[in-house]
This record gives C-alpha cells, structure tokens and sequence, in this order.
C-alpha cells in the first residue's frame, strides 16, 4: 500500500488541507476495507479499477469515478475489485462550499458525481485530463488550475461558522458551542442553520468527529500508555465516554481497531 500526501498551493491552502494518493496492488481476496468519519469532504478520482462501496452487509454500489464524498457521520465498507490507483483533494470542513453553489448539507452520507456539481462538460473535461496526466505533480497542477478558476469570492462563508470551526480545530473538538458563542441563544440558532448548509454535519457532530481524530491519532502513534490515558488527554469525560464514541464513528472498541485488516486503510489515513 502506497499512500502520500502533497501541499496545496498557497492560495488553496486555507481551504485545501492536502492532495492524496493511493495506490494498491491488486488481490487475488481483496479485504472490506471501513472508512472512518474525519470531518472533511473529499474530491476523488478512481484511476485504477472500480471500488465497492456497500451499503448493507451484502449490497454494494461501485463508487463514481469521478465523486465528491460528502461529510460523513457513519463509518462505512469499501472494497477494491482490483488495482487500487486514486487521486484525491481533502478540503477543510468549511472548504468545499467556496466552490460550489448548492448547500453542502445535499452532499452528506454519500457520493455526488462531479457531472452533478459542475457543468457537464467541465467536469468531464476535468476527469479526463486527471486520467491523461502523466504524474501526481501534473494533476495537481491541473486540479488547482481548475479550483482557482472556481474560486468565487462572493461565496463566503459565515462568519460564526468558520469562527465555530476554528475554535473547535484549535481545541481538537473539546471546545464548547455556548463557550464559543458565549451564551448567545440568537447566534446559535443562526449557527446551526449555517453549520448544516454549509458544513454539512452540526457543530456538535463536527466536534466529536474532530476529538476523536484526535484520540485516534494517538492511538495509532502510541502516544499514550492506556485507553484511559488517550481518554484524559483527549479531554473525554472518562473511558466509557471515549469508548463510546469511538464505538458510534468506527463500528467497534478501540482495542479492536489496532490490528483489525478492515482498519488498514484508515490506519494509513489517519496517522
């Protein structure tokens, strides 16, 4: 398993957090793979051969080859029908919604063909050009080309909305939506109206998915001794609490997860 990552241009990099690369030799028992929640929306272009994706134990979708995988609140089961090759673009939380004129809210809990959020035409001349182009370097180059070119500044994002997002960013998810907003009942109801639209997922949401990027990280680093070390650090209420939440994200307790083939790839990610 091949996985890098690259820097976006310096013009991206506000709302860009990093391009990605995969890539994986064909098996002959390829294994389902779970994808955990990270609070980000992805841009993806599948190069190498179709990917499943289930949606229940036994029925599957195979997944756009050219997509937007919106915010997720549910891990879910993806599995290579053979040489895995994909490019992708992983924007912030409140990235994506610069580029697009829908609510982001229509995004979540799947995948959206690029045809359906960008004309046609562009979208598939896009694709294309990803396919054609001979290295990471140069679809990169083409990506962002077409990114600057969608820029637009007259779409902003709310201001308690990105304020919200940095607050909880810079506090690994811990901080409070009242602290953040200082008890102010009317800004909140406006925060949660424009969290969905633009966001995708509540404050809350986005706030357990980021602490829990956290503690995971820590996990898979071994930065911390126990569970109940990982849980303090985190900030968790106690162990129980922190076992929760990783149960709700990721299907399974968190003793489970090191180890399991099925977390491979999310191993990978979230390092």
């Amino acid at each position: 398993m091949n996985y890098q990552t690259f820097e976006p241009h310096t013009d991206l990099a506000p709302l860009v957090s990093c391009y990605w690369t995969l890539e994986v030799p064909a098996q002959k028992e390829p294994e389902r793979q779970r994808i955990i929640p990270d609070g980000c929306i992805e841009m993806a272009f599948i190069l190498g051969d179709d990917i499943k994706r289930y949606t229940s134990k036994d029925e599957f979708i195979l997944q756009p080859r050219a997509m937007v995988l919106g915010q997720t609140i549910q891990p879910f089961y993806i599995e290579p029908t053979g040489y895995v090759n994909t490019f992708a673009i992983r924007f912030y939380p409140y990235g994506f919604a610069n580029f697009v004129a829908i609510p982001i809210k229509d995004l979540a809990n799947k995948e959206t063909p690029l045809g359906e959020l960008f004309e046609e035409n562009k979208a598939k001349e896009l694709e294309q050009k990803i396919i054609q182009a001979k290295d990471s370097k140069q679809r990169i180059e083409i990506i962002e080309e077409f990114l600057l070119a969608k820029l637009n500044n007259k779409t902003i994002i709310d201001n308690i909305v990105k304020q919200t997002i940095d607050a909880l960013l810079s506090t690994n998810g811990t901080a409070s939506i009242s602290t953040i907003l200082k008890d102010d009942l009317s800004k909140r109801r406006q925060l949660e109206r424009n969290f969905i639209k633009q966001i995708g997922v509540s404050p809350k949401q986005l706030g357990k998915v980021i602490r829990l990027q956290t503690a995971l990280k820590m996990l898979l680093n071994k930065k911390a001794e126990n569970l109940t070390n990982i849980a303090y650090q985190s900030e968790y209420f106690d162990q129980a609490h922190f076992i929760k939440d990783f149960k709700e994200f990721t299907g399974i307790n968190p003793k489970e997860f090191l180890g399991n083939e099925n977390m491979a790839l999310s191993s990978h990610f979230y390092k």
